[in-house]
């Protein structure tokens, strides 16, 4: 619970910045490109250490938006289309690294939607102050929210979020909340009240009924972020 907490207060207001972007995908394949540096390491050094897996998976993600950094640049209108081929491409090599491997399968599931549900507390330490970094910066010092710094800052949290609660879970607390936040007042409130939200109810869920907490997590952002619109639609109408 705590750590789908730290993440859903880490990535809303990162997913507002996608969203004004317009890069939607670029969540999918930074997240996909640093799992399969997770692959990467685990596959190919004996025995590696933590902080080691984490180094590969870190410089994975930041290769990766440097390299998103340069496309929207240099090819803005084509920017949407490339980030999703790279996802593709990611998605497909850690596809191919783990077809021969003994627990595959696991691997793969475990990428994609993670085991929120076996979360350590060694892992809430580590990757806490991670969080509470970019916190940090994105609000003492919004210059950081422009060009290269964005993606860095992404990269950073992305990283640590995919290694937590996997590729799906991520990409919907990301967006799901941005989206919910459209045209209020107050999105950063807005989108922090639905990740915490569906944090909460998506564990209370997952626990009760003994299924798995990623896929439960990602219907409870889908859900509380379509009672957020509705609402807002309902006083809307009632105004007018």
């Amino acid at each position: 619970m705590v750590a789908g907490l730290m993440i859903a207060l880490t990535h809303a207001p990162l997913g507002i910045e996608v969203l004004r972007r317009g890069i939607i995908f670029i969540d999918l394949a930074v997240a996909q490109i640093a799992g399969l540096g997770l692959v990467v390491g685990n596959m190919f050094i004996h025995d590696p250490s933590p902080w080691l897996i984490q180094f590969i998976a870190l410089g994975c993600a930041v290769a990766a938006g440097l390299f998103f950094r340069k496309v929207e640049t240099a090819m803005p209108e084509r920017q949407e289309a490339i980030i999703g081929c790279t996802f593709v491409l990611a998605a497909s090599l850690a596809l191919l690294l783990l077809a021969d491997h003994p627990h595959g399968g696991e691997e793969v599931k475990h990428l994609l939607s993670g085991q929120m549900l076996f979360v350590t507390w060694t892992e809430v330490a580590k990757h806490a102050p991670i969080y509470a970094l970019i916190l940090l910066a994105w609000f003492s010092k919004p210059e950081v929210r422009n060009n290269m710094g964005f993606y860095l800052i992404f990269a950073l949290a992305i990283t640590s979020s995919v290694q937590l609660v996997g590729v799906y879970v991520v990409f919907a607390s990301l967006i799901l909340p941005a989206l919910a936040a459209v045209q209020v007042e107050r999105p950063y409130l807005t989108a922090w009240f639905c990740g915490v939200a569906a944090v909460l109810s998506g564990i209370a869920f997952a626990v009760a009924f003994d299924m798995p907490a990623g896929p439960i997590i990602i219907l409870s952002y889908t859900a509380t972020a379509l009672i957020i619109r509705g609402v807002r639609i309902a006083n809307r109408d009632q105004k007018t």
